[in-house]
């Protein structure tokens, strides 16, 4: 897309420090400044953990997304642990989403673009800087890129941003060895498993869209159109929050645009600053003042970016800040994850469409049926209602059909493990379940059958005739 003169003019004042002028919210305060520029040196000097070609394969999918020709899966854990980098637990989600994917594949046959909340998802942030502990006040635990979640490790330590780099480039390796080793191959859609569940009816859909496909890719096999190695692997993006944004600076890099790419602002040198820690990065609703530091830094990345969208944001203060991060109105750019809470999605939704519409950006929308459904239990622990996020999922959908519009991805809060974080769903947790398996340090998150069980609702859906 061609740029126009105040595009170029407010991308001249841009740079990948230039946050530092702005006001921040979620600020972390280093006792030590000799050993935070330290740990920021190193992190500097660093290679880059993702590609330019990579972020912008991953750009042209969600362009398609916008459009209604492909659908956004995105998920993974809460707050990303360090102890999460291990094989089994990395298999586990892998699996989960390409199970997802499949579903949802045969549900609306459409392309599904596939991004983990995973590789760097390991700063959460929190409405109160401190918390109670055992009648003690301590810092608030705000991942582990910032602090532990030990007591005695809940001072924020520059070096985990290190760390942090570590175990993504880790995470990352490891998906890439195995995507490229064949888990995700179609010849062997069984070999993915259904892992801890035991639902038979569940087992039995999942099972038969299995069937489906192996008849189909037989039949091309006899036929001598068996593409094999377009079927032996798919695309897995990483994601993560773009909270901590010295982080994202250190890992900020001008690289040199992919052959065949036009970037929305033309450059002289041929290249543009890429965010090299994910493919995806999103502001938080907490972050997203358009006159705030986050706001500054995403306006100024190549990347694709999400916003959180909750209850507080105007329609007309949406417009303004899709203005200011994406003003040549790249379509599909920018995702909007909305994530008001069941009880007002039906009030809010319809007007962000209609005004994202007037305003002539074409985003992706995607839904997080998670974040506006939290609750705590009568003893204290914080949990999600399937029947909610069902709720809000099955508004969503309903609400983009009803507007012209279509719901273009999900976001999740998920885990391939037996977790019982969440009540509710065919498993039928109650809340004194709770604690059979609750190993979460921030969020709760769906079970792998739980995760299944909204993917049949949206494949579903598309079946039966929506958008």
């Amino acid at each position: 897309m061609a740029s126009n003169g105040n595009a170029d003019a407010q991308s001249s004042t841009w740079t990948p420090s230039s946050w530092q002028s702005k006001p921040i919210k979620q600020v972390v305060a280093y006792d030590d400044q000799e050993k935070a520029s330290a740990a920021l040196k190193k992190l500097s000097g660093l290679p880059p953990m993702v590609t330019p070609a990579e972020i912008v394969k991953l750009k042209s999918s969600l362009r398609d997304a916008a459009l209604g020709d492909a659908f956004l899966l995105q998920g993974g854990d809460c707050a990303e642990l360090f102890s999460y980098c291990a094989d089994d637990a990395i298999d586990s989600k892998i699996k989960l989403l390409l199970q997802m994917s499949l579903v949802l594949i045969w549900g609306s046959n459409k392309r599904v673009i596939r991004i983990a909340r995973m590789a760097g998802q390991y700063a959460k942030p929190r409405s109160s800087p401190t918390e109670n502990v055992n009648g003690q006040e301590i810092p608030s635990f705000r991942g582990d890129i910032l602090n532990g979640f030990d007591p005695a490790e809940r001072k924020p330590d520059p070096w985990r941003l290190v760390e942090a780099y570590w175990h993504s480039a880790a995470t990352l390796n490891y998906m890439r060895a195995q995507l490229s080793s064949g888990i995700a191959d179609l010849h062997n859609p069984m070999d993915w498993g259904l892992g801890h569940v035991k639902d038979k009816e569940l087992q039995s859909n999942y099972q038969n869209i299995v069937h489906s496909i192996s008849e189909s890719l037989r039949f091309m096999r006899t036929i001598g159109a068996d593409t094999a190695s377009q079927l032996h692997t798919v695309d897995l993006f990483t994601s993560h929050e773009g909270l901590v944004l010295d982080y994202e600076h250190c890992l900020t890099r001008r690289l040199k645009h992919p052959a065949g790419y036009q970037p929305a602002i033309h450059s002289a040198d041929g290249k543009g600053w890429y965010n090299t820690s994910a493919h995806f990065l999103w502001i938080g609703d907490r972050t997203r003042q358009l006159d705030g530091a986050h706001v500054e830094y995403f306006r100024g990345i190549e990347n694709p970016i999400g916003i959180k969208i909750g209850p507080s944001m105007q329609c007309d203060e949406l417009v303004r800040l899709l203005d200011i991060v994406n003003p040549t109105k790249e379509v599909g750019k920018v995702t909007l994850i909305t994530r008001y809470g069941a009880e007002k999605v039906e009030s809010m939704l319809g007007a962000h469409i209609e005004a994202v519409k007037g305003s002539g950006h074409v985003v992706v929308w995607q839904c997080d049926p998670m974040h506006g459904n939290t609750r705590s239990t009568a003893s204290g622990i914080k949990t999600r209602e399937f029947s909610s996020i069902f709720s809000e999922l099955s508004s969503a959908l309903k609400i983009h059909k009803q507007h012209g519009s279509f719901l273009g991805g999900m976001h999740l809060e998920l885990t391939g493990e037996a977790v019982t974080e969440c009540t509710g769903g065919s498993v039928e947790l109650g809340d004194e379940d709770l604690s059979l398996n609750y190993t979460s340090y921030c969020d709760p998150r769906l079970n792998e059958k739980q995760a299944l069980e909204l993917a049949f609702l949206v494949a579903g859906h598309y079946r039966n005739g929506g958008l």
